[in-house]
């Protein structure tokens, strides 16, 4: 998610980034809320599928409810985000995901239950946009894309707190409730820190709000800086305005953009064809069919998953603008076929002990995607589309993405039962096959570009230009784009 860092006159630089960072560490508890939802329900399946007497099909519904949700959420977070604000739209969040941990605790019977993950979903759906969008507009433009990549972070973070809280729990004989109500937490310190910030300067200045909007530039780049920056708030927000959303669906399919929306949805779509939810939300029940015997020993090597998670994902960060996004892509695509291809190589043979070889594959392959799909794809789609489309770009490749997980998380165990272990796995497999040709064939490499050249990639038939040309050239567009206006 993270966007080239834009070049700073001195008295921004080196004003202080430690207000940056504390704003960015309050949104990022979104993220991790994403993250604490989405992992929790690894470990507490184990539970309720018991209580609540759950077929496969029941399972599934219960485990993907939340996805149904978030397909909700995303698609009308950036639409809430514009007419309420960016901070107002994270405190309400805040508040839904409490009241579907405490609801979803309390569930009496597998429909309430499903209910309220529902509601759940719609929190983390919208606060997978919000979030990294609150973070990017508020980050000064030299530290924009650490920040931003910390909220991907603080989503692996969230996974393994939940992994930690199912163990510790698990042993305690708790049981599942208390997992989903520990997430009331970070909910209330994400609304209660997110009441004391102000919103963010371009959704302020949207609003005619100019003097707030100084206000919250000063804070994060400087007095001295923050006039000018505004005057550039002021300048994109009046190419922007009076675009209607469907105006913008259509530019994103004309053949000058068509590729980049191609990318962004194939990114979206794929980085859940490989997978990955089937591990987060099964992996305790991959490691029981392995041969891991106790729901608590199942649960602690899902754990040692979710640190790998976090720990790749920080090596993913001081890559991916090292050896580039495309590198990236395709290592882990390889990876993740190799090991999906030995785990379901292992299931048909049916050695007796291989519970630790599978748990070393399920490792090796979360190190794979955490280096590349994982990361890569959220950078990538806030990346590709043209300035102006940028925001529809991405909320439709979330919503691709969260329809994806879906099908793949309400399919799993169906195929398994169906299929057998080893086939689930080498259809997986196969998909990351595809994911490896998606990317040599289709995906450019970013690394280094500007928002500018990767713009004019796609207009030109997908050839680069050096960075002034494409500055040139998109000037010359924009200005015979308002001389036809006047």
């Amino acid at each position: 998610m993270a966007q080239p860092p834009d070049r700073l006159e001195p008295a921004a630089a080196a004003y202080p980034k430690g207000p940056a960072i504390l704003i960015a560490a309050i949104a990022a508890l979104g993220g991790l809320l994403f993250g604490y939802d989405t992992g929790v329900i690894s470990g507490a399946e184990l539970f309720f599928t018991k209580d609540f007497h759950l077929s496969p099909g029941g399972e599934e519904l219960a485990v993907s409810g939340v996805l149904i949700g978030a397909i909700i959420g995303a698609a009308v977070a950036g639409q809430l985000a514009d007419a309420l604000g960016r901070r107002l739209t994270l405190i309400i969040l805040a508040t839904i995901f409490a009241a579907g941990a405490i609801l979803t605790a309390l569930a009496p019977n597998v429909t309430i239950f499903v209910i309220f993950r529902i509601l759940i979903g719609f929190g983390i759906g919208a606060a997978a946009v919000v979030a990294p969008m609150f973070i990017a507009e508020m980050a000064p433009p030299a530290i924009r894309g650490a920040l931003v990549s910390f909220d991907q972070l603080a989503i692996t973070v969230g996974i393994l707190v939940a992994y930690l809280v199912d163990l510790a729990f698990a042993a305690a004989g708790l049981g599942w409730r208390p997992m989903f109500a520990v997430a009331v937490v970070p909910s209330a310190l994400l609304a209660i820190g997110m009441f004391f910030l102000s919103d963010t300067p371009r959704w302020l200045a949207s609003r005619g709000r100019w003097d707030e909007a100084q206000r919250a530039l000063a804070r994060v780049i400087g007095p001295a800086e923050a006039e000018k920056e505004l005057h550039g708030i002021r300048t994109s927000l009046q190419k922007e305005e009076a675009i209607p959303w469907i105006v913008r669906v259509r530019e994103l399919l004309r053949p000058g953009v068509r590729w980049a929306l191609i990318v962004g949805v194939g990114l979206a779509v794929l980085q859940q064809f490989v997978g990955i939810n089937t591990v987060i939300y099964y992996a305790p029940t991959i490691f029981e069919i392995a041969g891991f015997k106790t729901a608590s020993t199942a649960i602690l090597a899902t754990t040692v998953v979710g640190v790998v998670n976090v720990l790749s994902t920080v090596i993913a960060i001081f890559l991916v603008d090292r050896l580039g996004r495309r590198a990236l892509l395709l290592i882990g695509a390889a990876g993740m076929m190799v090991t999906l291809a030995a785990i379901g190589f292992v299931f048909a043979i049916g050695p007796s002990k291989a519970a630790y070889f599978i748990l070393v594959c399920v490792l090796l392959y979360i190190v794979s995607f955490a280096i590349s799909m994982g990361p890569v794809f959220w950078l990538m789609s806030s990346e590709i589309f043209p300035n102006r489309l940028r925001g529809t770009g991405a909320s439709l490749s979330t919503v691709a993405n969260w329809s994806a997980n879906l099908l793949v998380s309400i399919t799993f165990l169906s195929l398994l039962h169906a299929a057998g272990n080893a086939v689930t796995f080498w259809i997986y497999a196969f998909l990351a096959l595809l994911t490896l040709l998606f990317v040599w064939f289709i995906v450019p490499e970013t690394k280094g570009k500007t928002l500018e050249q990767i713009e004019l990639y796609w207009r030109s038939g997908r050839h680069w230009v050096e960075a002034s040309t494409a500055e040139r050239e998109l000037s010359k567009q924009a200005s015979g784009a308002d001389d036809a206006n006047s």
